[in-house]
């Protein structure tokens, strides 16, 4: 008699815990929201909003472990203020204050610390925040791989500007705003120990000016910044939060030729590599073209375009995608970690 193979359930952090897929999306529901479960939590979004006063307000916060510091396009400081504007962004909020957390490795040297404060605060001059307040602790040699940045922040949400999951429609058209897996692919290039030059530049880049332009025309339904995960776990959640189908284009997708190339040669799909300068937004089919229009307008945007739609609401989410020979496949959630240590 045949008997069943069982595994067993691990009861350790894994690396892909962190990775953004099943396993980090098990982790927070099972652990941390079911501790920590609250009506702001509970939404999931990529911050808090709430009331304060007249005011709706938003809040996030991002730790950042990058593996190398510095990177071609960007390095772990201009990272870090990058993504928490963003992820306020994706709130639908105007970034204003930051606050920066350092864990440094004893021995590291205070020049390099220097320059990545410098390029932290020309991330925030550039994206009109200010880093108002922080913590440094200092840990012993071989213990914190240089430096590990944790940032949060806190915006203001224009009146007329909701964003959330429930507000997604039958026939919305999803929109990219740039190109896919160029981060993810640029920090594993830079990796030495793969002996790889790949020329592939970071895309980190705040989003928060393009985006608030976008949204005085545009009644933007939903939006996140595809960062851990990529692109398929930011669909996969939206699906599954707002109960609903979707249907991209493979052949829409952006994604330059040499991040494609790369891929392919290490056997990662770009749809689940982290981005750190692009935006997903769901908007009205008749509010489309005028949301590229306004994209194209900025540097971040210029290859930003239509990628699918919501395809109906359904009991049984799913992300499906159009393969370039007509087919279909139904792109999932990633289930652990391709790159560890991403951003």
């Amino acid at each position: 008699m045949n008997c069943p193979v069982t595994t067993k359930k691990s009861s350790k952090i894994e690396i892909a815990h962190g990775g953004g897929g099943r396993m980090s999306d098990k982790l927070i529901k099972d652990v941390f929201i079911r501790n920590f479960s609250n009506e702001y939590l509970d939404c999931q979004h990529d911050g808090a909003v709430f009331s304060l006063g007249n005011s709706r307000m938003a809040y996030s916060t991002d730790s950042f472990v990058v593996k190398p510091l510095f990177f071609n396009g960007g390095d772990i400081g201009d990272l870090a203020i990058n993504g928490t504007v963003n992820d306020l962004t994706a709130c639908g909020a105007k970034p204003l204050f930051i606050s920066a957390a350092f864990i440094i490795e004893e021995g590291t040297d205070i020049e390099i610390i220097e320059k990545i404060a410098i390029s932290m605060s020309k991330a925030a001059e550039k994206a009109g925040v200010k880093i108002v307040t922080g913590d440094t602790k200092v840990v012993e040699n071989g213990k914190g791989d240089g430096i590990y940045i944790n940032t949060s922040g806190i915006g203001v949400i224009p009146e007329n500007v909701i964003i959330a999951s429930e507000r997604i429609k039958a026939g919305d058209s999803i929109i990219i705003t740039g190109n896919i897996a160029s981060h993810g692919m640029c920090i594993i290039s830079e990796r030495s120990s793969l002996g790889f030059e790949a020329d592939i530049k970071s895309d980190t880049a705040s989003l928060n000016r393009m985006i608030a332009k976008v949204a005085e025309s545009v009644d933007i339904h939903m939006m996140r910044d595809p960062t851990r995960g990529g692109v398929s776990s930011v669909l996969n959640e939206i699906a599954e939060s707002a109960s609903l189908s979707i249907m991209i284009e493979e052949d829409a997708i952006p994604i330059e030729k040499k991040v494609s190339s790369f891929c392919e040669l290490l056997g990662f799909d770009p749809l689940g590599v982290a981005n750190e300068g692009i935006m997903i937004l769901f908007v009205s089919p008749q509010d489309s073209s005028k949301t590229l229009e306004i994209l194209k307008e900025f540097e971040e945007g210029k290859n930003s375009c239509i990628i699918g739609r919501v395809d109906k609401k359904d009991v049984t989410p799913v992300v499906t995608a159009r393969t370039i020979y007509g087919s279909k496949r139904t792109i999932d959630m990633i289930s652990g970690e391709q790159l560890p240590r991403i951003c």
